[in-house]
């Protein structure tokens, strides 16, 4: 008697940053034999040179901005002169010792991803990935694949989840020591004596919040009228307001032309002809998928404009077998959504049940000081008709234990669909908003109205009081 034993499905994965990791993870959970090809290290740029680096050097701003402001609490920090009278010492920042710190944290976050792939049995292979055909990829060694070693890899399922790259600009490229991307500002060894951000959305911010908290000066270069023009513009007015009143320079309506370094820094020169000098300049300007020369035209998946990868809402692309997910797609560039989309491609691949990604339904939050915690439908298209809903704003400043803590900056919004009083968005600004976002988060996801929120237990004092009294105001909202 002879028996058929069913082949393992086959899954081949190119890149393994937050996508390509929990898409390896997934493939192996369901028993597919998996091969993971990345080409710098397993979490990819998110990791190593983007997401963990940046949010610690960020964590590092923040103790260095909470010294500071602890005398508002009445806690002051003196030594003692040669006179014995009280001398107020400055705060110091150690940036190559902050750097190392951070590095080394991305570096071991990375291992762990690593030993956590191979427990689970899927094969790591290092190298660049590039698609042979719809069934196959090619692996070859060198991080631009110009190696002369190939290895060919067929699979039933293929994922890529290549992310992405600082976008330049012919007049202002980086040289990695006074002209910078945001992957090179952690070869920094000092705090720069004034860096210069050209781009005020997400990174731009958030690096121009961390670096003056570090106590460098710091000018703001926005092309918009405000700081953060596709956020909320409530939060973004409270950041601008908070960025200025601290000390740094926002030029809103300008636009930069080109960046040259100096013998002693940086120019950088607006399209209206003013010049901005400086020890250094960040270039924020955005990213560019990184889908070039993945043989992808030549497989028959379909690109946008931009060169990101069409996706439907499993991270199917317009190849049947081949899957994206993450910052290469055109879906949102955040790594909660890459993970996401990996495990989902993968269970769908695999015929495990799925539910299809809604991005209406995922929070994001932006780094700066205070904090900006998104979710749902926004403001914005409330006012434009694209939704029937009704908005409700408190600000932080009456919550008990913001002012315990010296808290005045910041608000809870919330909004509800009008006629039924479920809540569809709501934004949060304020220390931490990362993590006083969740409750919202689950009402959203859940359908849950603004009475059924209210009627949730919060600890007195708090701050997440702020969301169920903002709830409660919202009372009549569905009549």
């Amino acid at each position: 008697m002879s028996y058929e034993f069913e082949r393992k499905q086959r899954i081949a994965i190119i890149g393994g940053g937050p996508g390509g990791y929990e898409a390896a993870l997934a493939g192996a959970q369901q028993g597919a034999e998996v091969t993971l090809i990345e080409r710098v290290g397993v979490g990819g740029a998110a990791v190593l040179t983007d997401v963990v680096p940046s949010k610690s050097l960020i964590a590092t701003a923040e103790a260095s901005n909470s010294i500071r402001e602890a005398t508002d609490l009445g806690v002051q920090f003196f030594v003692r002169g040669d006179t014995g009278k009280p001398l107020h010492p400055e705060v110091a920042i150690n940036l190559a010792a902050v750097n190392k710190r951070l590095l080394a944290l991305a570096r071991e976050q990375s291992e762990d991803m690593r030993a956590t792939l191979v427990k689970a049995g899927v094969k790591l292979q290092s190298g660049h990935g590039r698609l042979d055909g719809r069934d196959a990829v090619i692996v070859s060694t060198g991080d631009d694949g110009s190696g002369t070693d190939f290895d060919r890899i067929e699979a039933d399922t293929i994922v890529l989840s290549v992310g992405g790259s600082p976008r330049t600009l012919p007049s202002m490229m980086p040289d990695g020591e006074r002209i910078l991307t945001w992957t090179q500002l952690y070869n920094l060894k000092s705090v720069p004596k004034h860096l210069i951000v050209v781009g005020s959305g997400v990174t731009g911010a958030e690096f121009a919040s961390a670096y003056r908290a570090l106590g460098a000066e710091v000018t703001l270069i926005s092309s918009r009228d405000q700081v953060l023009p596709g956020e909320d513009a409530d939060a973004a007015a409270v950041i601008e307001n908070v960025f200025t009143r601290n000390g740094m320079v926002v030029l809103s309506k300008s636009r930069a032309a080109s960046a040259e370094r100096t013998t002693t820094g940086v120019t950088v020169t607006l399209s209206d002809g003013r010049t901005v000098e400086g020890s250094h300049c960040l270039i924020a300007v955005g990213a560019v998928p990184n889908t070039t020369g993945l043989g992808l035209v030549e497989a028959g998946v379909q690109l946008d404009e931009s060169g990101h990868i069409r996706v439907n809402r499993v991270a199917r692309t317009s190849i049947p077998n081949i899957y994206a997910a993450g910052d290469c797609t055109t879906e949102m560039p955040l790594a909660s959504v890459a993970s996401m989309m990996g495990r989902t491609a993968v269970y769908h691949a695999m015929g495990d049940a799925v539910k299809p990604i809604d991005v209406r339904n995922v929070a994001a939050n932006i780094f700066t000081q205070p904090e900006i915690a998104t979710v749902g439908w926004a403001q914005k298209e409330i006012e434009e008709g694209l939704r029937r809903g009704e908005v409700y704003k408190m600000p932080l400043e009456a919550n008990p234990r913001a002012k315990m803590m010296g808290i005045t900056d910041g608000f809870v919004k919330l909004i509800a669909s009008r006629g039924t009083g479920t809540v569809i968005g709501g934004v949060i600004v304020g220390p931490k908003a990362s993590e006083l976002i969740f409750p919202l988060t689950l009402a959203v996801e859940h359908g849950l109205t603004v009475d059924e929120v209210a009627e949730a237990f919060t600890v007195y004092p708090s701050l997440t009081g702020s969301i169920t009294d903002a709830a409660r105001a919202m009372h009549k909202v569905h009549y």
